[in-house]
């Protein structure tokens, strides 16, 4: 017995040792590498009140010039580490995607849908993607095309009528609304479709307000017009079952996929993924042509250029008389790289958010578990390294491709927006039809950025529109 206990301690004795060692090496990895530069402000609020006291660019810059490539801070009630080059981003967002994830405030996931796939990483939210992807990829929208062009000739006859000025985000945003709609429900019931516009609004509204459930507040209304959402989408889905209808827009690919279980996808996951696809396609492509307008707007030679060159299909077109074509909207050269330059200038999505799950080691520097990670968008869009003379609107540089990782308008990696494509359609779609048949001026003397959470002209661009005389159109 006493053999068997010397033996126990010894076994156990040993295990500690190597459990002390391990640990003692594991610390020793781990002390090596240390925190990056930066400041991490005030204690509770960190550097929140700066951020939000300035331009956010600014702020970012700042830190940039000051600390490097990589640099902590700590905002919105989170440690951050944030990384301004396109080695990092690539890092971050797809050799090493698998060490972060990504990360939304609560109030925002409530609003949105817990099942929408942006929420997600894995499996589940591979295959989400792939759905959406199918359902936008471009032999699928080539197919909108006559669609939304209507959709873009009746907003433009909408705000000439008017003889008022208009705030052309707010406006945009309606247009790109509508053809959200179209894609992922194609033509819908009009009674439907009011119901979904007048309670999204309500979310949209209430989506970057104080959450709190204080009746009367935006985000407690915004909650309730969520509520209500998911039953009109939960009759829109179940009549759509009964019909059985085999419809080939994203409610269609949604409702017949099955996974490799043969499951499908439940009411809940379609309906928050539809209103996921909603918000990720609305603000983002209004901000954008609102941008695209102002460039032209702002610089009379080169939208004389870019009309030459829509002109030039136009007259293809008998006149405007026959619709656009897929062909014709890859045949854009110079209007294409204005919609580029645009992205790049007004670098939309400015950042995007992640979160360690593990310690990471990136260059020397630790990132520790459950810090938030943020690859800067916008300080890669404007770094002259990149992009020289970056506060120059300057479409002719993208006659070259822009070095690899240094162009990401639409994020990078299993997280890039998969709607891209249908973006960049509606935009050079809308340019058309614009300069071959309208013309416009800004009303407001106001210059500079507001924020609201995305990069738009101030107060959303005001701007009057009118029907050009044919024979001007030359």
């Amino acid at each position: 017995m006493e053999i068997v206990s010397i033996l126990l301690y010894i076994i156990l004795f040993l295990s500690t040792l190597l459990s002390l060692l391990k640990k003692q090496k594991n610390g020793i990895h781990f002390k090596k590498f240390k925190l990056p530069p930066g400041s991490m402000g005030w204690p509770y609020v960190g550097e929140t009140l700066q951020l939000y006291s300035q331009d956010p660019n600014i702020f970012f810059l700042t830190k940039q010039k000051r600390y490097g490539e990589i640099f902590k801070t700590h905002i919105l009630g989170c440690p951050c580490v944030m990384l301004a080059s396109p080695e990092a981003a690539r890092f971050v967002l797809v050799t090493h995607a698998h060490l972060f994830k990504p990360t939304y405030p609560k109030s925002k996931e409530r609003l949105i849908g817990p099942h929408a796939l942006f929420f997600h990483r894995g499996g589940y939210h591979a295959r989400l993607r792939r759905l959406v992807q199918n359902s936008l990829a471009p032999q699928t929208i080539k197919k909108l095309i006559p669609d939304i062009q209507g959709i873009a000739v009746s907003t433009l006859e909408s705000w000439a009528a008017s003889g008022q000025g208009v705030n052309t985000f707010y406006e945009m945003k309606k247009l790109s609304f509508d053809v959200g709609i179209l894609s992922i429900f194609g033509h819908m019931e009009r009674g439907f479709r009011e119901m979904l516009e007048e309670n999204y609004r309500k979310v949209d509204k209430g989506y970057n307000s104080f959450p709190t459930n204080i009746p009367g507040t935006a985000y407690q209304q915004a909650i309730l017009a969520r509520k209500r959402l998911n039953r009109i989408l939960g009759e829109i889905i179940s009549s759509r079952k009964e019909k059985r209808l085999l419809e080939k827009d994203m409610l269609g690919h949604f409702l017949s996929f099955k996974d490799e279980n043969d499951e499908k996808l439940s009411d809940e996951q379609i309906a928050d993924n539809i209103i996921g696809v909603l918000f990720a396609a609305q603000d983002t492509t209004a901000s954008v042509i609102t941008w695209v307008l102002k460039f032209l707007h702002d610089d009379p030679q080169l939208l004389e250029a870019v009309k030459a060159e829509q002109m030039a299909i136009y007259d293809t077109n008998n006149g405007g008389k026959m619709p656009l074509t897929w062909e014709q909207t890859r045949s854009m050269p110079l209007t294409h790289r204005v919609v580029m330059e645009s992205l790049r200038m007004a670098s939309i999505i400015s950042f995007t958010f992640r979160e360690a799950v593990v310690d990471v080691e990136y260059k020397g520097y630790l990132i520790p578990k459950g810090w938030k990670v943020m690859p800067l968008f916008r300080n890669i869009h404007h770094n002259p390294e990149f992009f020289p003379n970056p506060q120059e609107f300057d479409p002719s540089r993208f006659e070259v491709a822009p070095r690899a990782n240094t162009f990401m308008p639409f994020g990078n990696g299993v997280h890039a927006c998969p709607g891209n494509e249908l973006a960049k359609l509606e935009a050079l779609i809308l340019i058309h039809h614009l300069v071959t048949n309208f013309r416009w001026e800004v009303v407001s003397s106001e210059s500079g950025i507001q924020y609201g959470p995305f990069p738009v002209p101030q107060q959303g661009l005001p701007a009057r529109f009118w029907k050009e005389p044919k024979q001007s159109r030359q």
